[in-house]
């Protein structure tokens, strides 16, 4: 699951990086107005923390732009504002929660579990495909009912395409949603190639029905085997 942090001040951008991280999440950060809206422009996200009070822009004008643009990213508005008028005008403009500042990063972590929930629709934990299934909150991969050990970048991988069935994922665009800003710092894919080739055998060893299988010149697609 991918988050973008819009936040301006720095302790807290990096309190709630370094928290949501440990939560296995990959977290993205923009410090202000221009860089959040280069980044939603770019690239897509699982939720958006949003700041609304910004040295260069009111946050609430992005919220603006993502509905303008159709986009479906669910959105925390995190804000020190805290009246009754921000909070009716956040959530008329798509926000899906309001968390005054301060808050408990315990309550920050369960409110992104809940939107999250909500977005894959009628609030269930986990994706089911074939005789695989997948649990976001507890890291957790089954086949058939039995536990498959997975490193954190394989179950990140094999999570983004349990969300995108049959899609076809260039591995710049996997690269760039699993590994975020460090992908930029990459010259190459191999890091890309040795966890994917990885994380399919372990899947063909467990006798799964899933496979997510290479299409030569364009990327990599998840398929169910009949």
């Amino acid at each position: 699951m991918k988050i973008l942090i819009i936040e301006d001040e720095p302790s807290l951008r990096e309190l709630m990086e370094r928290t949501l991280t440990k939560e296995h999440y990959i977290v993205e950060t923009a410090e202000n107005y221009a860089q959040a809206e280069e980044k939603l422009a770019l690239y897509n996200y699982d939720c958006i923390l949003l700041d609304i009070m910004l040295p260069d822009g009111n946050g609430l004008h992005l919220l603006e732009e993502l509905k303008a643009q159709d986009k479906r990213e669910s959105v925390i508005i995190i804000s020190a504002r805290d009246s009754l008028e921000d909070k009716i005008l956040g959530l008329e403009q798509g926000a899906d929660d309001y968390l005054p500042k301060p808050f408990h990063l315990m309550e920050l972590t369960a409110r992104i579990r809940s939107v999250i929930r909500r977005s894959q629709g009628n609030g269930k934990k986990g994706y089911t495909l074939g005789n695989v299934y997948l649990d976001p909150e507890s890291h957790r991969v089954e086949v058939e009912g039995q536990e498959l050990p997975l490193l954190k970048k394989e179950f990140d991988i094999l999570a983004y395409f349990m969300q995108r069935p049959g899609h076809l994922v260039d591995k710049a665009v996997l690269a760039e949603a699993v590994w975020g800003d460090h992908a930029d710092q990459a010259d190459n894919f191999h890091f890309v190639y040795a966890q994917m080739k990885n994380l399919r055998r372990k899947l063909e060893e467990a006798g799964a029905t899933i496979e997510i299988k290479v299409v030569y010149g364009f990327g990599y697609k998840l398929a169910v085997n009949q």
